[in-house]
């Protein structure tokens, strides 16, 4: 009986520790199935695939090693840069939650029509989340152009 109750204790237990760890619940900055991958990406805007990030309110999308699992959404703000994850930060990851920058204005996960505006991150109005996409940090140097981003 004692041998029993041990073991249904730690069965149990077991179950309940792989269901938190695997749950989708809120982190502060995300939900807590959201992919934690290293994010090393140097870029020089006087190259011709990273010119469009020298004009204000531009962006690109880089999909090279390091960028995480679907890739970045860089956008100039001014002398500034905004360095979006493309994973939605709200849901779990699936086929349809990679963020895609909308008319040039907005990022929209195509899940369920979340949108948030480029130039900020912030939720767009009716958004489903207050959450603003992962954003990464970056060193610009603006001698060189070079813009490097790093998690």
């Amino acid at each position: 009986m004692k041998k029993t109750f041990s073991i249904v204790s730690i069965l149990t237990l077991l179950i309940f520790s792989n269901l938190t760890i695997n749950s989708c619940g809120s982190r502060e900055d995300t939900v807590s199935c959201f992919p934690n991958n290293p994010i090393n990406v140097s870029l020089n805007l006087n190259l011709p695939a990273y010119n469009a990030l020298n004009y204000d309110g531009s962006w690109i999308y880089v999909n090279e090693q390091q960028s995480g699992t679907r890739g970045l959404i860089v956008v100039r703000a001014g002398d500034t840069f905004k360095v979006y994850d493309r994973n939605a930060p709200h849901i779990c990851p699936d086929a349809n939650t990679t963020l895609e920058v909308k008319d040039n204005i907005s990022v929209l996960c195509p899940k369920d029509n979340t949108r948030w505006i480029l130039r900020t991150g912030q939720p767009e109005t009716g958004a489903k989340t207050s959450l603003p996409p992962k954003t990464y940090p970056y060193n610009y140097d603006f001698a060189t152009k070079n813009l490097n981003i790093y998690y």
